[in-house]
């Protein structure tokens, strides 16, 4: 698997979101946030995201180069009742294999429309339709599945559903080693930081050092968060941006005396 055969362990995903809802901004995704912070907790690296449109071909493409890619790869949306729901047909032939209504899901959505005395219609059927041979992801909040083929776990897009689909899945996942991080506030732009910070990440390049700015109205600062999988390195590093804040400060100070 990708970037999986390095010393510390690595476990990479990625996650394609389906739907021209998405794209429209219609809806706004509340998915790929909460799947970031789950995997990241989990020590899965989240490594790339797309959204794409409910069209077969966008979808195939897009899941074809994921999946060969990275470890896992999580969808968000399309597996509903209706005609544009057509994720379960993509997935299908992305794997080259047929999309057919799966007997135990029939099974249990036929159970829960009956207890709740209304129609299996048609419609509600389509939401048992999967690829051949793909195993279930439980859904707790409404019944109708989720469903794994190979690397490649399809969730439901509404966010209640896909977070309780997500809770199913994490346990049963390969994870790598956590990322640890640390964040030094910088009372300086990324103007007055930028050449010395480069020169700090080329020091220490088993970490990842990323500024993230600031304005509060008056004046511009930073704060450079460190991270990295072993906490040595991690303190290091940190222990020199500490460093680099501190030589900017002496040399304005010098200037201005």
């Amino acid at each position: 698997m990708p970037e999986s055969s390095r010393a510390s362990t690595i476990v990479s995903a990625a996650m394609l979101a389906i739907g021209d809802e998405l794209l429209s901004g219609r809806t706004k995704d509340k998915n790929i946030g909460h799947l970031a912070d789950v995997l990241t907790m989990s020590g899965i690296d989240l490594k790339e995201v797309r959204i794409v449109a409910d069209e077969e071909a966008a979808i195939v493409e897009a899941l074809n180069a994921l999946r060969r890619r990275y470890d896992y790869v999580f969808t968000s949306g399309g597996i509903g009742p209706t005609h544009d729901d057509i994720t379960a047909d993509a997935v299908s032939a992305a794997f080259g294999v047929p999309c057919e209504h799966d007997a135990e899901a029939m099974r249990l959505l036929g159970d829960m429309y009956r207890a709740r005395e209304m129609e299996f219609t048609d419609a509600r059927k389509r939401m048992a339709r999967m690829p051949r041979g793909a195993k279930h992801i439980v859904n707790p909040v409404s019944v109708a599945p989720g469903f794994i083929v190979e690397n490649v776990y399809v969730m439901a897009g509404v966010p209640q559903v896909f977070q309780a689909m997500l809770d199913n899945v994490i346990p049963s996942l390969r994870t790598g080693s956590k990322i640890l991080s640390q964040a030094v506030s910088s009372p300086f732009g990324e103007g007055d930081i930028g050449t010395p910070l480069t020169k700090v990440q080329k020091a220490h390049p088993e970490t990842s050092i990323g500024s993230y700015p600031k304005y509060d109205g008056q004046r511009f600062s930073t704060e450079i968060v460190v991270r990295a999988r072993d906490a040595g390195a991690l303190s290091a590093a940190a222990q020199d941006v500490a460093a680099m804040i501190e030589t900017i400060t002496l040399e304005k100070a010098a200037r201005s005396a």
